[in-house]
């Protein structure tokens, strides 16, 4: 593939080509209605909504995409491969098994003539298209818009690349859920279970076997954990926040942690020392344990990356040794935790809340060893993602060089 540019000032030429096409000169524009028809899917709307565990998938255009699966027999979608369009949103996805739809929203896209599905379907994900009536996105406004479109060939050449990019982050997405299941089972098998989530549970502590399922060889014969409160193992306080009218308390060189930031590298706001000082902001060290006491955050743990300062919404705990092992605990009890404090009447966890949680501790020696181990495997975690983000990025460079500006071609 060459990145020569044909005609720098003609946007019907992408930056980038296959060396077979350097040749073909530019691409037609089409207005996306000859392209492509669209199809009501009126009888291939799901009758009922009692969704089975495997079946016909059922599809909304939407990031849920799909929503469970079916054993209706009749009205299944099998005209393959297809593009859903939602008449609200413009959500697009391109699919290639049979399907049923949730409802009328969804228009079912097919190519008329030739052309590639897959590459159109790439082309359309590149379209800004603003709704102009009742704030929403007609579908017949939508084919009003041009697109540039190449010879068949072309068309099929991109549509490959892309689809065996597609293939490889889907195989590396796979292989992390394989990971992050194995984490899941690790934890359930390294820390002792709580009987039932109706009971007390961590916060009596009576509710534990007190000796996991599974154990390192060196420490099966070391005896039950002893339980205590969070209270009684780390020191603890939350922060608070400058005021926001006053600009010389912001913009200087200390990181502010808000609860939606505790387990990143960077924060968006920063304060000054005299931001610090004129607040109830408190500083947190690096591989301080974090806790977001409330807001869409709550409940949600991690070891603090960085140096900063935490507002009102975060509890930070400090010991001299456990901070890992009990970050790993209370990340795999969050689910408990938001269920009995944050969805219930309070809404909110509280510093007191916290600390009243009771927990199992082994010993130092073995505490270190199930943390260093489930901390190794966050990192292949975190890998993991960095190497699919890394994907992504790569395939939105491709996009915008194979293709030309579709955007410029409808100013």
């Amino acid at each position: 593939m060459s990145n020569k540019m044909v005609n720098s000032k003609n946007m019907l030429i992408p930056r980038f080509r296959f060396p077979e096409f350097q040749n073909d000169g530019e691409w037609e524009v089409k207005r996306l209605g000859e392209v492509l028809d669209y199809e009501r899917p009126d009888k291939y709307i799901v009758n009922s909504e009692n969704y089975v565990d495997s079946g016909t998938p059922v599809l909304t255009a939407n990031k849920s995409f799909i929503l469970g699966y079916t054993n209706e027999a009749e009205g299944v979608f099998e005209n393959l491969p297809a593009i859903i369009f939602d008449d609200f949103t413009t959500d697009k996805k391109y699919v290639n098994f049979p399907f049923k739809v949730k409802s009328s929203a969804i228009k079912i896209l097919r190519p008329k003539e030739k052309d590639d599905l897959k590459f159109i379907f790439e082309l359309m994900s590149l379209i800004r298209f603003e709704a102009k009536e009742h704030k929403r996105y007609y579908i017949s406004a939508y084919q009003n818009l041009t697109v540039p479109i190449p010879k068949p060939a072309e068309q099929q050449k991109i549509a490959s690349c892309l689809s065996s990019l597609d293939e490889l982050i889907e195989a590396e997405s796979q292989k992390l859920e394989l990971y992050e299941l194995h984490k899941k089972g690790l934890m359930q098998n390294l820390f002792p279970n709580s009987l039932n989530s109706d009971s007390q549970g961590l916060n009596d502590g009576h509710d534990f076997s007190k000796v996991p399922k599974l154990r390192f060889p060196e420490f099966k014969d070391a005896g039950e954990w002893e339980v205590k409160r969070l209270g009684e193992v780390f020191k603890s306080f939350s922060g608070g926040t400058p005021d926001t009218l006053k600009k010389e308390y912001y913009n200087g060189k200390i990181p502010f942690i808000r609860s939606a930031e505790i387990a990143k590298l960077s924060t968006e706001l920063f304060l000054t020392e005299l931001g610090l000082k004129n607040s109830s902001a408190k500083l947190v060290s690096k591989g301080d344990l974090l806790i977001a006491l409330y807001g869409a955050n709550s409940g949600d743990v991690a070891i603090s990356k960085i140096d900063g300062a935490i507002n009102q919404a975060v509890l930070c705990l400090q010991s001299e040794f456990s901070n890992e092992f009990a970050y790993h605990f209370l990340f795999s009890k969050k689910n408990w935790i938001v269920s009995k404090y944050v969805q219930g009447g309070q809404g909110n966890l509280s510093g007191e809340i916290v600390k009243s949680i009771s927990i199992p501790f082994p010993s130092k020696v073995e505490q270190q060893k199930i943390a260093s181990c489930l901390s190794s495997l966050d990192d292949l975690i975190n890998a993991q993602r960095q190497k699919i983000e890394l994907l992504k990025q790569h395939k939105k460079g491709l996009l915008q060089g194979l293709f030309p500006n579709v955007n410029e071609i409808n100013l």
